[in-house]
C-alpha cells in the first residue's frame, strides 16, 4: 500500500491598514466603506474571471485581467494580492505555462485569504 501525501499550501496575507485608514480619513467613513465594498466584489469576480481564463489558455486577457487586479488591490491595501498578481503577468511574458499554473493558484488562495482578511477587519455587514 502506497501513502499519499496531499499538500495544501497556506498564504499568509497582510492588509496594509495604513493604506485603509489614509482611505477612510481622505473619503470620510460612508464612501471609504462603499469604496472597499465594491473594490472587494470586484476583486473577487476578477479571480474568478482569472481562473476562466487560465483554463481557456487565453493569456492575453488573463495579463490585462491580472493588470487590473494590481490596481484594485493597492487601492485597498492589498500589497500581497498585487505583488503575486504582477507575479502572475510575469510568468505570462516569459510564457512559463508552469509558473503561471502554480502563481496563479498563489494568487487564488492569497486573494481569498485577503479578501477574507479585509471582511473580518472592517466588520461588514450584508
Amino acid at each position: 500500500m502506497r501513502q499519499i501525501t496531499q499538500i495544501k499550501p497556506l498564504e499568509a496575507v497582510r492588509v496594509d491598514h495604513e493604506r485603509l485608514g489614509a482611505l477612510y480619513t481622505q473619503l470620510g467613513e460612508a464612501s471609504a466603506e462603499d469604496v472597499v465594498c465594491r473594490a472587494m466584489e470586484e476583486l473577487a469576480l476578477r479571480l474568478s474571471h482569472c481562473d476562466r481564463l487560465f483554463r481557456k489558455s487565453d493569456w492575453v486577457e488573463l495579463r490585462k485581467s491580472a493588470r487590473s487586479l494590481i490596481a484594485i488591490a493597492d487601492q485597498i491595501g492589498m500589497s500581497d494580492v498585487s505583488r503575486v498578481a504582477g507575479h502572475v503577468t510575469e510568468c505570462i511574458d516569459t510564457e512559463d505555462d508552469v509558473a503561471l499554473a502554480a502563481t496563479l493558484q498563489r494568487l487564488m488562495r492569497t486573494g481569498e485569504g485577503s479578501l477574507t482578511a479585509i471582511w473580518d477587519s472592517q466588520d461588514i455587514t450584508i
